[in-house]
């Protein structure tokens, strides 16, 4: 008798539970259809953004090599070490700011549940 309580409790949780995500969705999914045209506009600034945050450190890295290869010869080319980090720095950043667009989009969207939102960020 007691296993057919937990049993049904148990059904009774997941139900609410599935329930709760549909209605998630579907919350997320007419908001989605109300800003079409700032999902698109926000899309299209995330990718200058990004093209930006590496770009810059990039042309720093290259202009300070070029700068230190010119006054200062050596059997390295600075230039290119110096590019190499510039990329790496600029991807780095590139990573960090998308990141933080997922995560102000999941807040938008009303994922307020901290597990979920940890479970996607891995």
């Amino acid at each position: 008798m007691e296993n057919e309580k937990t049993s049904q409790e148990r059904r009774r949780q997941i139900a609410a539970t599935f329930t709760k995500k549909i209605a998630q969705r579907q919350a997320m999914r007419i908001r989605g259809q109300k800003q079409k045209d700032r999902i698109v506009w926000f899309g299209l600034g995330m990718i200058g953004v990004v093209g930006w945050s590496v770009a810059i450190p990039t042309l720093i890295g290259v202009a300070l090599g070029l700068w230190i290869d010119q006054n200062l010869p050596s059997r390295f080319s600075w230039t290119l070490m110096l590019l190499i980090a510039g990329v790496t720095a600029g991807c780095m950043n590139a990573w960090y700011w998308v990141k933080r667009g997922g995560y102000n989009i999941e807040h938008l969207n009303g994922e307020t549940d901290e597990e979920e939102t940890h479970e996607k960020r891995r």
